[in-house]
């Protein structure tokens, strides 16, 4: 799907019906069975198993777990078995035919030429004498496909998959919207496989998960293991073969890409959900669809282009139909209002006044301050929560939701993070004179901080510069913290340039005694992430700041990036990540609680893809979301400070 389509389908209408999830169960082949027997078991069609076990076309090995669509099937039937108890004499007549014998007497005419062997030889006859068999046919249900099990502690995906032959994503198959980790006593669904056959980890072992395309040839030059070693350790290779995302067993070893636990994440309101009753949500947005060109693709494409409340919205927007897919495979049905605000608060007013909102539970944005104050004061006096997606510093009411951390909370949480570094240290605070407020509050949290501004040309205006002399005798030996406070690319650029060249704890990492210089910020801006900025250098200065977001680990296989880039053929960005957490999150605190404002206390910390949500209660007043995340720079990445 891309955006123009995405744009179209908006223009023709802005709604949702209500959604359900899709099952899954498992099939464990059988020698000699069919891809036709086993669909017509299920009740299933032959393209709905190759559509999810595409393997399953090049050949069907014995023992290779199938994923059924249990959704799309009647019942699975029933294996009827049939028991001889004897022979019954008839003598054909003469318009008689071994079909309406068949039919006659329930069996098939097979049966009838088994024990009448003359038959395969000759046709039947006025007269013939055949005996016709008398079965006790007893149908028995088939055996659950399969059955629950108890997530073990410090369980995780590929230990469970590893026990029950099967891979990780056939895991995740067998339970939709599993999350990315496994939580201690958490009910999930596995193959319903005999005792015998369910394996258990060995500790004195390693364990590898097979990557796509990889083959023996492959395994022996990465693990340094032949096809006999690996199949002398799993049986089941001889049979199977490889398979994309099969957890193998191997020699105990520390090689890299050997597989071990995944961490347990601090909150996980999938496995809280209690209420399955359908719930109304309402999106606001300002797409401002009356002012796209319709007339041609070029003509969209440049709407889109030209107006960045469209552009925001639709990146949005994308977000939030992945967390409705998302959401639907946990069984959680919706219905979904979205609505286009036009960037006007009298159509905002227009929207509340024409619609019924009085069954609403919960309203997402609008994202611009005056259009999100007008919603929050209309649906006030309805006690419906209104969540501000972007907004900070709002006017808390009652009803209102800030989903983005204050710009104060991110503040706080760097300068209590120097605060609390207990070993000798080394303030100092790198300034332009347009954040003289900022340098004065850090001035009162670090009193021996010595500071440093921007030289200033003839009129006394700032040049956005510094010498390395001008820093570099308020340096001391050992830890040094320098705040660096601007919004000036330019001057961004400079100081860390000087800061990098100043650093002696990368070239001498083991002399306590060099100069370290751990760069940080209360204010991460643009400045920061313009192309005059090194990477390199903001790594070598181990760049410290706060942040309402974290970025999610793009080689890491992440489930929410896997299906947004094949819906849309891109990988998210922030926005789309924003309207994803977003969803998911007040969708799930609505299913696990009675309703989002009892969700405050009951589940008190939820975290997403890049965005965590933590809402404490003003005294007199709404909600805010207290959590951020301390990240830094390091070998040119930005990961979160544990």
């Amino acid at each position: 799907m891309n955006r123009l389509f995405l744009v179209s389908i908006l223009f023709l209408a802005l709604g949702f019906s209500s959604v359900k999830a899709q099952n899954f169960s498992t099939h464990q082949v059988k020698k000699g069975e069919t891809i036709t027997g086993i669909a017509d078991q299920y009740g299933v069609t032959i393209s709905d198993i190759y559509n999810i076990n595409p393997d399953a076309k090049k050949e069907l090995k014995p023992n290779t777990i199938l994923i059924i669509p249990i959704s799309k099937a009647t019942k699975p039937k029933g294996v009827p078995t049939k028991k001889l108890e004897g022979f019954k004499e008839h003598k054909t007549s003469k318009k008689e035919t071994l079909y309406s014998i068949a039919k006659q007497y329930d069996v098939t005419e097979d049966d009838l030429k088994k024990y009448n062997t003359f038959l395969y030889a000759n046709t039947l006859q006025k007269g013939d004498k055949l005996q016709i068999p008398l079965f006790t046919i007893t149908k028995e249900e088939p055996r659950a496909a399969t059955k629950t099990y108890t997530v073990q502690p410090k369980e995780g995906k590929w230990r469970v998959a590893y026990k029950f032959g099967i891979t990780v994503q056939e895991l995740e198959a067998l339970n939709p919207g599993l999350g990315d980790t496994l939580q201690d006593g958490q009910q999930i669904n596995v193959p319903n496989l005999d005792g015998e056959k369910v394996k258990e980890i060995d500790e004195k072992y390693s364990y590898y998960s097979v990557l796509p395309k990889e083959g023996f040839y492959r395994l022996k030059i990465k693990l340094g293991l032949d096809q006999a070693t690996l199949e002398a350790l799993n049986p089941e290779l001889k049979e199977t073969g490889l398979k994309d995302g099969m957890v193998l067993k191997i020699p105990f070893s520390n090689n890299k890409d050997a597989i071990g636990e995944e961490v347990t994440k601090k909150s996980n309101l999938t496995h809280s959900i209690t209420n399955f009753e359908t719930k109304h949500i309402a999106i606001m947005l300002p797409f401002r669809m009356n002012r796209v060109n319709f007339d041609s693709v070029p003509d969209i494409r440049n709407s889109i282009k030209k107006d960045p409340y469209l552009d925001a919205s639709l990146d949005f927007y994308t977000g939030v139909l992945t967390a409705l897919d998302s959401l639907k495979t946990l069984g959680i049905s919706l219905n979904v209002d979205v609505y286009d605000t036009q960037y006007q608060v009298s159509e905002v007013a227009r929207i509340i006044r024409d619609n019924n909102f009085k069954n609403v539970d919960a309203v997402i944005g609008p994202l611009t301050p005056e259009t999100f104050e007008a919603a929050a004061v209309a649906l006030k006096n309805y006690n419906i929560p209104v969540i501000s997606p972007i907004g900070t510093n709002l006017n808390l009411y009652e009803n209102v939701f800030q989903s983005r951390p204050s710009d104060d909370l991110l503040k706080t949480k760097i300068v209590n993070y120097i605060k609390n570094d207990a070993s000798n240290k080394n303030v100092l605070i790198v300034s332009d004179t347009k954040n003289i407020d900022i340098v004065n509050e850090l001035k009162t949290e670090f009193s021996s901080a010595k500071t440093v501004y921007s030289r200033k040309n003839k009129e006394g205006k700032d040049i956005n510069y510094l010498y390395v002399d001008d820093i570099r005798g308020s340096l001391k030996p050992g830890k040094n913290y320098v705040f660096l406070e601007t919004q000036n690319k330019g001057f961004a650029s400079n100081v860390i340039s000087v800061l990098a060249s100043l650093n002696q704890k990368s070239a001498d990492a083991d002399n306590p005694d060099v100069i370290e210089i751990i760069l940080v910020t209360t204010n991460f801006n643009p400045a920061f992430e313009s192309d005059q900025v090194s990477n390199a250098q903001l790594s070598k200065l181990q760049f410290h700041f706060a942040s309402a977001t974290k970025n999610y680990n793009e080689v890491g296989g992440n489930t929410f990036v896997k299906n947004y880039t094949k819906t849309f053929s891109t990988t998210p960005n922030k926005r789309a990540i924003k309207g994803f957490d977003l969803t998911m999150d007040v969708v799930l605190r609505l299913v696990s609680s009675e309703n989002l404002y009892q969700s405050v206390n009951k589940s008190p910390l939820t975290e997403y893809v890049e965005n965590k949500f933590a809402y404490k209660k003003k005294l007199l007043g709404g909600y805010y979301n207290d959590a951020v995340y301390l990240v830094k720079y390091e070998d040119l990445a930005i990961v979160e400070v544990k």
